[in-house]
Formats: structure tokens, sequence, C-alpha cells
């Protein structure tokens, strides 16, 4: 069985945050100026459990979560050549379930706050030449189901909040070619099979809950 991380890096370069009062303020600067590759190769066979197994390529990323009333500025900017997360897998004779993932980001921002009020500016530039995830799978004789799937974002942006008063700015430019190939080979599966390829340029979530009665 071989299994790798499927959940994207979410450590940050630089990050300065104070708590005053119940009020916290939270600057966060990245600058990514170099190449970010990450390869799986997985040959197996005769695997009576799962497999699970995955690379995952990011430029910057951070997921900031407060209890505070909260004002976060957030820059994230990418120059560089590539951005590619890379998988090659051979399998046979799997009893349990098959799950592969290449997942490749230039910049992640996940913010989540439960105060009274929050500002959010957010601004994500991506000028990496080609952020990309490939996978390539010959898979045969599984006695469950097979999950292929290869993704490649430049810029992705979430925040969620109940706060009652919420103001959010969000920037996102993407000057990158974005890429995504998946390409299986598979034979005599039980069970079901989904495979995907998905290149995003920029993607954005917020979701204010309400707090009324």
């Amino acid at each position: 069985m071989a299994t790798a991380t499927l959940t994207l890096m979410t450590a940050s370069a630089f990050a300065d945050g104070s708590n005053n009062g119940g009020v916290s303020n939270i600057l966060n600067g990245q600058v990514n100026l170099n190449n970010q590759t990450a390869t799986l190769n997985l040959n197996t066979g005769n695997v009576q459990g799962n497999i699970s197994g995955g690379a995952v390529a990011g430029g910057n990323a951070i997921d900031i979560t407060t209890m505070n009333n909260t004002n976060v500025i957030n820059n994230q900017y990418v120059s560089t050549q590539n951005i590619d997360s890379d998988v090659y897998a051979n399998i046979n004779n799997v009893g349990g379930t098959t799950d592969l993932t290449s997942q490749s980001v230039c910049n992640s921002a996940s913010i989540s706050m439960d105060p009274t009020s929050t500002n959010v500016d957010s601004t994500q530039e991506c000028k990496a030449n080609d952020p990309s995830a490939t996978m390539q799978a010959n898979i045969s004789n599984t006695n469950n189901d097979v999950s292929l799937a290869s993704t490649a974002v430049s810029n992705t942006f979430e925040e969620d909040t109940n706060a009652p008063y919420g103001n959010v700015t969000n920037y996102q430019i993407n000057r990158a070619a974005v890429n995504a190939s998946t390409t299986a080979n598979l034979t005599t599966i039980a069970g079901n099979v989904s495979a995907s390829a998905t290149a995003i340029g920029n993607t954005g979530q917020i979701i204010h809950y309400s707090t009324a009665p």
C-alpha cells in the first residue's frame, strides 16, 4: 500500500497577528519566486486493502481561523516558471478502493471567523508560466471503486463568517496558463469509476451566515 499527502500545504511565508481586547489584526504577505514540483511514482500490486496516493504542489497558502473581531490583509504573489504536480501509477489486483489525486495551486487563502465584525482585503496574483496537474494511471483487476482527479488552480479564495457586519474586498489576477490532464487505462474494475481533470484561473467562495433569530 502506498499513501501520500493529499491536502494542500497551509504554511505561511510571513504572517503577523496581534490580539488586543478581542480584536485580531492579521497581516499576511507571501512572495514565491521559485519553482515547486511534486512527483509521485506508484507501482504496486496484490493489495488487499485500499490505495490512496497523491502529489501536491503549491506556491503560497494561508489558513486563518479566529473567534475575535478580525481585520485581515492578505497579499499573495507568485512569479516563477512552473508549479507542477505529476502522478504516475501502475496498479493491479486491489481488494479495496483506489484514490489518486494530482493538485497544483498557485495561491490559496482560507479565512474563517466567528465574531461581531470583520474586514477582509485580499489580493492574489499568479504569474507562474504553467501551474499544471497531470496523471497517468494504468489500473487493472480491482474489486472496488476507482477515483482519479487532476486539479490545477491559479488563485483560490474562501471566506466564511457569521458576523452581522462583514466587509470583503477580493482581487484575483491570473497571468498564467493553467493545465490539467488525466490519462487512464482501466481494465476489470468491479466498482464505480470516477475520472476528472479540472483547470481554473480564479475561484472564490464567500459565505456570510445569518445570525437573525
